[in-house]
């Protein structure tokens, strides 16, 4: 037998969305194990944290999977909103996945950071976010600036896919930042990541090695 994925579930609403939305615990719960079972996944845990934001990571179902990493291989949600609604709080999160080896899915988006493309769309969607966030603050700016200038890259990461590193500072490359904004439009419009790589392909967008794209 190969090896087989073992997963952790995660729920969350917040009392304000039971109220003005209808969500349905009890329905989510049930769409995200037949998602499981059609991928022969193993539920290891579900961690389900009812009445409570989506701003603050105090949430006791939250705490427990993460203290309990150890029992699991990925974390699998409904929709990224319900993990987190602050950038900040969800590239934090992601950051200790990726330094402890585990994975990020979400039904919804059909999005899977066992991929390659996943983990791009993940990146894309982290950056476009942090912008928009009122959070950012000159603070955070200049840090990131800083620590580009020292260690030649971003927190410690090489620079992301739409920029280049110039004499010390981030430059923005023109045809990467117009694939940026298509894969965003095109992601957030509903195409699954393997039609995302075929089109990034047809129209002869470049990735960051002049490689082609594909969806793992």
């Amino acid at each position: 037998m190969g090896f087989i994925l073992k997963v952790a579930i995660y729920l969350r609403v917040s009392t304000t969305e039971q109220a003005k939305e209808g969500y349905s615990l009890g329905a989510q719960l049930e769409r995200l194990r037949d998602y499981c079972r059609a991928r022969e996944w193993e539920i290891a845990r579900e961690y389900i944290d009812d009445g409570h934001s989506g701003r603050s990571t105090r949430r006791p179902a939250y705490q427990r999977m993460m203290a309990e990493k150890d029992d699991w291989d990925m974390i699998l949600v409904v929709k990224m909103d319900r993990i987190h609604r602050n950038s900040k709080n969800f590239m934090e999160m992601m950051d200790n996945l990726r330094k402890w080896g585990k994975e990020f899915s979400s039904m919804q988006e059909s999005l899977d950071t066992s991929t390659a493309m996943g983990r791009f769309v993940v990146d894309i969607i982290q950056r476009i976010a942090q912008l928009e966030s009122e959070q950012i603050g000159e603070r955070v700016y200049i840090g990131m600036k800083q620590k580009a200038t020292t260690e030649g890259g971003i927190l410690g990461f090489a620079h992301p896919y739409g920029y280049d590193y110039v004499k010390g500072n981030l430059v923005v490359n023109g045809k990467e930042a117009e694939a940026v904004k298509l894969i965003f439009d095109l992601y957030l419009s509903g195409m699954s990541t393997s039609n995302l790589a075929q089109e990034l392909e047809k129209r002869g967008y470049p990735t960051k090695k002049n490689g082609c794209w594909s969806a793992r």
